[in-house]
């Protein structure tokens, strides 16, 4: 999960008790960024000021023209505090109340220290989730702009990749399905799950995005992955190299352990390194690696490992 932190206020970057670097990890609900307020925050609390005058001005008129409404207005202004954000108004019980406190710029008012307050709240930014920065453009005293992109942050703890699945395999992709991952390496493995999946084909390749999330801690952003995705079950397939088939389609094999021959197969899926195919009889033997310059009637032996186990070869 990754967010990207622009500014919606101008002025100076200030000093959150950490320094905003890339790199540096944050916990739910720590300030990411802190921009100076003191010149707005004393506009927030003049016009708090004048909305707890302005109740304070008709309270007289409502004990004489609407006693049943005074103590609810009386405990408003007790409840009162400059220093917290402004409490709702009191719901008006009755027609006439509610004219009254219209008439009086007292509705316009509150919702004019709302709008103060809630921009006054964009000074600072809070992380949403615990995670760490991977892009910082800021530093502390610098006059940030309204708009101005100041960082990236992203959820250490959630990853995903996107994989690129051929159009004819969409329709038997489902969402939750476990994906195995690997590093480019081969030298670990990360177990995830499909969780979205693109309704559009692309038009240009001919596949389906798939997005898979993983957790791991040993994963960084923007590592190169393999996906191992279990998308059908074939029956009666075998996965060789891609050296080994043939144009045509076709394979070799021994027959009667000293000739060569070559035998039709159906191809059914190519990975980078890999084809799985269909049609090889059960007890066949098939060659084990490409030999340059073979043919149909070559004259081969079987190669003898010391373990007796025979392996196809020339």
């Amino acid at each position: 999960r990754r967010i990207e932190l622009f500014s919606e206020v101008q002025g100076v970057f200030k000093n959150t008790g950490k320094p905003f670097k890339e790199g540096q990890r944050y916990n739910a609900g720590q300030t990411l960024v802190r921009i100076d307020a003191s010149e707005y925050y004393a506009s927030v609390q003049s016009a708090k000021s004048n909305l707890y005058n302005l109740i304070a001005s008709i309270m007289p008129d409502l004990r004489l023209d609407y006693p049943n409404a005074y103590a609810k207005w009386q405990n408003y202004l007790n409840d009162f505090d400059l220093s917290k954000r402004t409490p709702e108004l009191p719901d008006t019980s009755s027609e006439q109340e509610k004219f009254f406190i219209t008439g009086r710029n007292i509705i316009s008012t509150y919702y004019n220290v709302k709008n103060l307050e809630e921009r006054l709240s964009k000074y600072s930014i809070r992380a949403p989730f615990t995670g760490i920065l991977t892009e910082v453009l800021v530093t502390e005293g610098s006059l940030v702009r309204n708009g101005q992109k100041l960082g990236e942050y992203i959820d250490t703890r959630v990853y995903e990749l996107e994989v690129a699945i051929p159009a004819a395999y969409a329709d038997l992709l489902q969402l939750g399905k476990e994906v195995k991952l690997f590093n480019i390496d081969k030298t670990k493995s990360y177990n995830g799950k499909v969780v979205r999946i693109n309704g559009s084909v692309n038009p240009t390749s001919q596949t389906v995005s798939a997005f898979v999330q993983v957790n791991d801690a040993d994963l960084r952003e923007g590592m190169y992955m393999e996906a191992s995705l279990m998308a059908k079950e074939e029956k009666d397939a075998f996965e060789i190299s891609r050296n080994l088939l043939q144009p045509n389609n076709e394979v070799f094999y021994v027959s009667n352990d000293t000739l060569l021959n070559s035998m039709t197969v159906e191809p059914l899926y190519f990975s980078e390194d890999n084809v799985v195919l269909r049609g090889i009889p059960n007890g066949t033997k098939i060659l084990a690696k490409n030999i340059p310059g073979a043919y149909a009637g070559m004259l081969v032996k079987i190669y003898v490992e010391a373990d007796n186990q025979t392996k196809p070869g020339e």
